[in-house]
């Protein structure tokens, strides 16, 4: 046999045991999505290990690893699958490679994070009973939650960065066995989004980086927004997919600090998901009052924040995005979609009926 024939049959060889590799990563993939029990064991047994192995890796880098991973495949992809078909040469070997590298990114996906998704719910793991709503339940929720957050305003004009990470690591740190979340390492750091201008056209103020363990932040984050973002982030890399959750652990953390700052920043942080329900649930003229009880100091900054955002929003992509993500969601056991951020509200009362109070 020549030595190019013999080379050739290595490579079949190979290209069979690769694709049978695959399958077998695939099955496993799926049969952890199967079962909530198999989900939680991946969820408190496997992710440790392998985002502490990504996320020292990626640590050593100042710039999102995951954000140039992503724009670099899509850009290759194109160009790969350009210059096929420019050439006009073995375009379904070229198709075949696309496949192939989209299902290994797939497969990376889940295994890195994505399989977080399908561990046991908030209310099982954290051993909390869920709260039927009623009127008076709810308004003693936001009376508590409308004298803190008054109580807790002061103006923010800086950020301290170090002191944030510092904080909000000590926080989870405190509360992980409690809520069976990942152990946060101190080498753990928030990274700037690679094109915050895009992401703001988005309406994006920071995202989990899930193929190395990452979060990111936009650059454009206003200084009262910055530690509840940081911690909502961090939440996803520390196993938490549903971002309903990511919100009531940010809360919780930097409600609890002892920085007035970022104390501040958590009850801010509640404020929209706060006016969406209490819209909803009390009449017109309820609603008129109790907006009219938050300090004036609140509501200009709440209305300033609004503005703020909306100038960088592109309603198209912004459109696109949401659509996008609330599909992604769904997909992924998170049925109410973008929706769920505001289900938040939801797992507060509940949780307050075992810790009483803000």
């Amino acid at each position: 046999m020549k030595f190019a024939d013999k080379i050739m049959t290595l490579y079949h060889q190979y290209f069979r045991r690769r694709w049978w590799l695959l399958l077998v990563w695939l099955i496993f993939i799926w049969i952890i999505m199967a079962s909530p029990t198999h989900g939680e064991w991946y969820s408190r047994r496997i992710y440790p290990f392998l985002s502490g192995v990504l996320s020292r890796f990626s640590s050593v880098f100042p710039f999102s690893i995951g954000d140039c991973f992503i724009y670099g495949s899509i850009f290759g992809l194109l160009f790969y699958l350009g210059a096929s078909l420019i050439r006009r040469y073995r375009v379904k070997r070229t198709l075949r490679h696309i496949v192939e590298y989209l299902l290994w990114v797939y497969v990376w996906f889940y295994m890195a994070w994505g399989l977080n998704y399908f561990r046991q719910d908030f209310f099982v793991r954290a051993q909390i009973h869920p709260v039927t709503y009623s009127a008076e339940e709810f308004q003693t929720f936001l009376s508590a939650y409308t004298d803190s957050l008054n109580s807790a305003y002061l103006p923010i004009h800086r950020v301290d960065t170090p002191q944030v990470k510092t904080e909000v690591l000590k926080g989870f740190s405190s509360i992980h066995e409690r809520f069976g979340i990942t152990r946060p390492a101190g080498y753990m750091k928030a990274k700037p989004i690679l094109i915050s201008p895009l992401m703001s056209s988005g309406g994006i103020k920071g995202y989990m980086g899930p193929f190395f363990t990452e979060y990111n932040l936009n650059r454009e984050l206003q200084p009262v927004e910055y530690a509840s973002t940081y911690a909502h982030e961090l939440a996803h890399a520390l196993s938490i997919t549903g971002e309903a959750e990511a919100n009531f652990y940010s809360f919780l953390v930097c409600s609890q600090s002892k920085v007035a700052e970022i104390r501040f920043s958590g009850y801010f942080s509640l404020l929209p998901y706060v006016l969406g329900n209490t819209y909803r649930l009390l009449s017109e003229d309820e609603f008129k009052m109790w907006r009219e009880s938050l300090r004036p100091e609140v509501r200009t900054l709440y209305n300033e924040k609004v503005a703020y955002w909306q100038t960088r929003y592109n309603p198209l992509i912004g459109e696109m995005q949401n659509r996008l993500y609330n599909f992604y969601l769904k997909g992924n056991k998170i049925p109410s979609g973008t929706a769920n951020y505001s289900e938040v509200i939801a797992l507060l009362i509940a949780y307050n009926h075992d810790f009483s109070g803000f």
